[in-house]
């Protein structure tokens, strides 16, 4: 697809202290195949060497532009502001974290999936961390799969089934992001798959069948930060709570919310036993407030009792989770 014939495609990358990566992470821009792109990059009071090095590329490269946040932002708030920044004549934003990159022939494949479907507005794609695929959850042989936005909210609401991956992974059409202010939900810590659930409402899904990213997970990334708090689980929970009733029936919506707080009282009761501190609990406390269902001390005491029960009939079970409480311990110490 030649570039004048090409729609704009805005490259956001919102970054705090990112240097590390982030050389990795702009020359798999500059290395697309679909080259009519325009690339911002946000720095947010970064205090290494992040601002130098997106001030390098801008100098080499005309499409990439640097701009930084006046005062710290937090996370969330920092890719608002980014997302904010997209082009106006831009049809397609296609945000990407800066500890990841993208195959060259990422852009391409997004793109040629929406223009081939004009309803679909967020196409995503499977990435790789490693030797491992993820994301790539939807059955079917096809290169390419196309779901009505109702029909995509379905099945990852009701399913144990993950597609919607991670920004990096996603393309999304401009205007479902412009008419949005902010975009993502600040008090949501995983609110790209909140997002998700909010535009299709209004547009279809698509997904591509082909590795087009690498998710770059290590003890620094927001992923491994949040895997502490159980955030995923929980906001797996929110999101249900929060969309649950514009897709699904009174009694699917009220089934699957009796058991995602099953699992999740199952997972706060562990944290229980490891003894996880206030902020795990304040940052619980709140989402389960913003759930509707206020944190209950006697079914988390149920949960302790069960989940103990279920240690001590099983020595293996019981050693395993010792080991891996003792692992945890020494990766949050040492990403300290």
């Amino acid at each position: 697809m030649t570039a004048p014939l090409a729609p704009l495609v805005s490259v956001v990358t919102p970054v705090y202290n990112g240097g590390e990566y982030l050389r990795e992470c702009i020359e798999s821009v500059r290395a697309q195949t679909y080259t009519n792109w325009r690339y911002t990059i946000v720095n947010n009071c970064s205090t290494d060497d992040t601002l130098a090095i997106a001030l390098h590329y801008a100098k080499l490269d005309g499409r990439i532009r640097v701009l930084s946040t006046e005062a710290f932002l937090s996370i969330i708030d920092n890719h608002n502001h980014a997302l904010a920044q997209i082009e106006a004549d831009s049809r397609f934003c296609k945000p990407l974290m800066a500890d990841d990159w993208l195959y060259p022939e990422c852009l391409e494949q997004l793109v040629a999936c929406a223009l081939a479907h004009p309803n679909v507005g967020l196409v995503c794609a499977s990435a790789t961390s490693g030797t491992k695929v993820l994301f790539d959850q939807l059955p079917g042989g096809a290169p390419v799969t196309v779901l009505s936005g109702r029909e995509a909210a379905r099945r990852a609401l009701l399913e144990d089934r993950y597609f919607f991956g991670s920004p990096t992974t996603s393309l999304i059409r401009a205007d479902l992001i412009r008419k949005r202010s902010p975009f993502y939900n600040p008090d949501n810590l995983q609110a790209d798959e909140e997002a998700c659930y909010d535009i299709l409402r209004e547009c279809d899904f698509g997904f591509v069948h082909q590795v087009l990213a690498y998710v770059r997970m290590h003890a620094g990334s927001h992923t491994a930060a949040n895997y502490y708090l159980f955030s995923l689980a929980t906001c797996h929970t929110y999101a249900l709570a929060k969309y649950g009733r514009t897709y699904l029936s009174e009694a699917e919506h009220s089934a699957r919310l009796r058991q995602r707080l099953r699992e999740y009282y199952a997972r706060l009761a562990l944290a229980v036993v490891e003894g996880r501190g206030e902020e795990f609990w304040a940052f619980h406390r709140r989402m389960l407030d913003l759930i509707g269902a206020p944190l209950n001390r006697a079914r988390l005491a149920r949960a302790v009792a069960r989940h103990v029960l279920r240690k001590l009939a099983s020595p293996a079970a019981l050693a395993r989770s010792v080991a891996g409480r003792l692992a945890s311990r020494s990766r949050r110490t040492a990403g300290r």
